[in-house]
């Protein structure tokens, strides 16, 4: 297969922060939205975006709370968002086309991991939200792209993507489940749909990436395994403190947003799409079988999370997911 997993060279290593990313660049002008904005390393890309100059709505299922989470910080708003109530997304980019403003970004960062197992639609949660309601919002979306004439839409995805496999005949489980399986279903998902994203809309000058930001110990997401849990994975020390050590995965929140950013921003990209980024670069593609333990922490993409038929299909399945 061929592919376009080829690490380009950047100036950032592991440890780099989002600001030291977006250091000397002026986004004075452009318009951002940061889904899960408002928590997390979803926060701290916010606030790198507006101290830039971006003006950046973020989308959150409790605008109260995200308000609060955000106060102090220029050019932010929050709009209501619930990525698993199809109304809502759609209320939510038709408020936004209305204001005839142009999207230069979009950063597709809220995720759900464990919790109930399905939506209202009988849908699994994982899926619903860290795919099929972002899928939804960025085709909705679509008009305020082209009008930026030059937009990124960026998928925050996860090393677990290696471990996902898209369950074709039964996305959402019926039989069978099993929380970690289907999470690491929704992270793979979310870079087979930048794959195709770009391939179907490069040519309107929007491109498309995924993005493993690492792990995190702090965000609601990986807190929810429990101290015990994160301890054997070497992510807390005895005393419940975040074990630092980016050249391994292990990141602040402010690391965690960096290759966020740099996809959403560098210049280094350009001409480039449709790719997973780790530590601020193009990830190589790596399908040796490599197991989680506490001083490995494999993210390098695979072979099959970037495969153009499986993007194009998960695409085709995503439409008629959301027709049903």
């Amino acid at each position: 297969m061929t592919h376009k997993q080829h690490p380009i060279g950047t100036p950032f290593p592991p440890a780099s922060t989002a600001d030291e990313v977006l250091a000397g660049t002026d986004l004075t002008g452009r318009n951002a939205i940061v889904t899960g904005g408002h928590a997390g390393i979803g926060l701290e890309v916010t606030r790198a975006l507006a101290r830039a100059g971006a003006s950046v709505t973020v989308g959150a299922r409790d605008p109260d709370r995200a308000a609060d989470a955000l106060a102090g910080i220029e050019r932010v708003e929050v709009g209501r968002l619930d990525l698993v109530d199809p109304r809502s997304v759609e209320a939510f980019a038709t408020g936004w086309l209305d204001g005839a403003r142009p999207l230069h970004i979009l950063v597709n960062g809220a995720g759900a991991s464990g919790g109930p197992e399905r939506d209202a639609r009988g849908y699994e949660t994982q899926f619903a939200t860290n795919h099929l309601g972002h899928f939804q919002l960025t085709m909705a979306l679509l008009p305020a792209l082209r009008a930026a004439r030059g937009a990124r839409v960026v998928n925050v995805s996860s090393g677990a993507q290696r471990f996902g496999r898209i369950r074709w005949d039964d996305p959402n489980f019926t039989n069978g489940y099993d929380s970690r399986v289907a999470y690491a279903q929704s992270k793979l998902a979310n870079v087979l749909f930048a794959v195709e994203l770009d391939r179907r809309w490069a040519a309107d000058s929007i491109r498309g990436y995924a993005v493993h930001p690492g792990v995190v110990v702090g965000t609601k997401l990986n807190s929810s395994a429990g101290d015990e849990a994160l301890r054997r994975m070497g992510l807390i020390d005895e005393a419940g403190q975040p074990i630092i050590d980016p050249v391994v995965g292990k990141k602040t929140p402010r690391q965690g947003a960096s290759t966020i950013v740099f996809a959403a921003t560098s210049p280094l990209l350009a001409g480039i799409g449709g790719v997973y980024l780790k530590d601020n670069d193009v990830s190589p593609l790596d399908d040796e079988p490599r197991q989680l333990t506490a001083d490995c922490i494999p993210a390098e993409v695979a072979s099959h999370s970037v495969d153009p038929e499986s993007a194009e299909r998960l695409w085709t399945l995503s439409e008629r997911l959301l027709a049903a």
